[in-house]
């Protein structure tokens, strides 16, 4: 049988990790792939919150392991992912049935390579499926998933992929979509803190943010940086929690650098990047949308 035919015949998907992005995500899955939907998360209100839409609330991983012959995972940490393929593959032992996972986090591509390995060895299927844009995104099911693996299993999971996104992009082998995913958060993060650096100086010059904005964006600066995240959150001096945090900003450009070296390449501007963002958790911001590095960019430097 064919990895199509196989996971189009599963009964139920599943879905860890109920996040500010996972729980909308697995709300879009249970409403549109027209299957069960069974959830797990270690806080109980999402689980609650899905249950109460029609998901099937699993007290622990092994219960969702029973029910799911496709999981998705939207986990925040590699060692969190770790954590779950362990028990699913402990749950799994011995099984005949294969199992597929589709890692929707943002994870290193090291952790990503020797998960799948763990996942091939013992049988079952393994994608890595990372997203990108807003909160906003998730719930109205148009995410960006870039995908890592092979043809047949994105043709597989198509149907559940666009439950959930909007641009699904087959970027090659596993560990691909991870790669892709952590090149393009840093693109963004390092436009966004150029913003932050060209608007600082304007400001202490006395031009206006707006009049900044409005000039870049009549010109070939323009970007989606300057009207989102520049609008949004630089401008006003926004930062709020439940976007993404300035300490997830740090991780993916921590990645980016992992990747970097792996190619031999020195990556100035994310080193830098990096930097600014580990100054900004330090003071304070942590949790706070990553724009606030804009408050540690506009701080008055020391004399001397």
């Amino acid at each position: 049988m064919s990895a199509a035919a196989s996971l189009l015949d599963a009964p139920v998907l599943g879905f860890v990790g109920l996040g500010v992005m996972g729980e909308p995500m697995c709300a879009n899955l249970l409403a549109r792939s027209g299957r069960s939907v069974v959830c797990h998360d270690l806080a109980p209100a999402p689980m609650a919150a899905l249950a109460q839409r029609g998901a099937i609330a699993a007290p622990t991983l092994e219960a969702l392991a029973e029910r799911a012959g496709v999981v998705f995972l939207c986990l925040a940490s590699a060692q969190a992912l770790e954590a779950v393929i362990d028990q699913l593959l402990a749950h799994w032992q011995g099984a005949t049935r294969v199992r597929t996972v589709v890692d929707m986090g943002t994870t290193s591509l090291a952790t990503t390579r020797a998960v799948a390995q763990r996942l091939a060895e013992a049988g079952h299927r393994f994608v890595d499926a990372p997203v990108a844009r807003m909160p906003e995104a998730a719930v109205n099911g148009t995410l960006s998933i870039m995908v890592g693996g092979a043809a047949e299993d994105l043709a597989a999971l198509m149907p559940w992929l666009r439950c959930m996104g909007s641009d699904i992009t087959h970027c090659g082998g596993v560990g691909s979509g991870q790669v892709v995913k952590i090149l393009h958060n840093t693109v963004l993060i390092e436009a966004v803190q150029s913003l932050a650096e060209a608007l600082a100086t304007a400001r202490s010059l006395g031009v206006e943010g707006e009049v900044l904005l409005d000039a870049i964006e009549l010109g070939s600066a323009d970007s989606r940086a300057s009207r989102v995240q520049g609008r949004q959150a630089l401008l006003p001096r926004h930062y709020p929690e439940g976007r993404f945090a300035t300490r997830y900003a740090l991780k993916d450009v921590s990645l980016a650098l992992e990747l970097a070296a792996l190619a031999g390449l020195d990556a100035a501007l994310a080193q830098q990047t990096a930097r600014t963002l580990q100054r900004t958790v330090e003071a304070g911001f942590g949790s706070r949308y990553y724009p606030a590095f804009y408050e540690v960019i506009a701080a008055p430097r020391a004399a001397g």
